[in-house]
């Protein structure tokens, strides 16, 4: 048996393809690159959690619906306000949507798609109303005009409205990072569901799991890499020597994809924009030496992280809210998979393989040495 379920067929989904040869990574059938060019985030939801993209009709109502779910519950907020300030972001998350199933349970006549649409919309009021309170004991409110999710991030975040350009590249960022088939966390939350447990459960479980630097942290880690080097050179000579004593470099390869991740090219080129934008002499170039000297030595190409944490930086988002974005954008994945593992359920139960000792007879405290 491989490690880790490597290569294992664990269940069928009709929502994402992987590197399927000749396919790529598409959602539902469509290319990630389509979705990233000339969809945005809420046609890109609607279309994991419902089957097909929305009508105009439909996309305007949705963008309204989901723009009057962002308000807190007050108990929600005084749970987000006794959380230590030291906390990890993605901690708050995790209590705050376990937190949010106590407040708000799933009930036998609740549509599930009404639980997706409200997380979807409430996490990043979560996040931010904690980041602020802790910051300066500003109780903010989480209604804005902004009209998408993306909008409602940075405006959240810096106080105002984002520049539409800078939308743009938090939208695209939403849509590559939505769904990924069975990842660690995706199927978390699929073997939650198959017991039975109620959508919080599965969603909180999901959090927890991307809460591990091998999977949603390495973003954070690219960045701490990338950041550490002041020119091109100093990085190559950098990454070398973490190389030699054989420290594994995050944000370069992937455990399904062999050659690229289609997703790497399209944060590259908004990084790339970015990066003039603010007229960036070091971190792009620094990043540009570091992915070579990883094609060169180790034959591995950027993943979706590499470029994605210096994207963010240039958007002005703190590291450690890297992977609770990841969150943002994933529980679209999460919420389909839970509703598709419902759909057709049985519950997950692998098998393992015994490596244990032999059967042998019990020896009698007395008699133990």
């Amino acid at each position: 048996m491989s490690g880790g379920l490597e290569g294992i067929v664990a269940g069928r989904t009709a929502l994402c393809t992987v590197g399927k040869e000749g396919c790529g990574l598409t959602y539902r059938g469509y290319s990630i690159e389509d979705l990233a060019e000339h969809a945005t985030f809420e046609e890109t939801a609607w279309l994991l959690l419902r089957g097909e993209l929305p009508t105009a009709e439909q996309l305007s109502g949705y963008r309204q619906r989901l723009r009057g779910l962002r308000s807190l519950p007050a108990a929600l907020k005084s749970v987000l306000e006794q959380l230590p300030a030291t906390s990890h972001p993605m901690d708050v998350l995790r209590t705050g949507c376990s937190a949010l199933g106590c407040m708000e349970t799933e009930t036998a006549s609740q549509g599930e798609f009404d639980i997706a649409d409200r997380l979807l919309a409430v996490f990043p009021s979560m996040l931010m109303y904690w980041h602020w309170f802790h910051k300066n004991g500003t109780r903010i409110e989480t209604e804005t005009d902004a009209d998408s999710i993306a909008g409602q991030i940075l405006c959240l975040l810096h106080g105002r409205a984002a520049a539409a350009s800078h939308q743009r590249v938090m939208d695209s960022s939403l849509i590559l990072y939505a769904e990924h088939e069975f990842n660690a966390s995706t199927f978390t939350a699929r073997i939650v569901a198959s017991t039975l447990s109620d959508f919080h459960s599965a969603i909180t479980a999901a959090i927890g799991t991307l809460r591990g630097p091998l999977h949603g942290g390495a973003n954070e880690a690219a960045f701490e890499l990338i950041d550490q080097f002041t020119t091109p050179e100093e990085a190559e000579t950098g990454v070398m020597e973490l190389l030699r004593k054989k420290v594994k470099i995050m944000g370069f390869g992937h455990r399904v994809y062999r050659t690229s991740d289609p997703r790497s090219d399209v944060i590259q080129k908004y990084a790339a924009e970015l990066a003039a934008e603010v007229k960036d002499t070091r971190l792009y170039p620094v990043s540009e030496r570091i992915e070579a000297v990883m094609r060169r030595e180790k034959k591995l190409f950027p993943n979706l992280d590499f470029y994605s944490a210096s994207a963010y930086h240039f958007l002005g988002i703190p590291t450690l809210f890297f992977t609770p974005l990841f969150v943002f954008s994933r529980i679209s994945g999460w919420a389909a998979h839970v509703i598709e593992q419902r759909g057709d359920n049985r519950l997950i139960r692998p098998a393992a393989d015994y490596v244990g000792p032999e059967p042998r007879a019990f020896v009698p405290l007395a008699s133990r040495k």
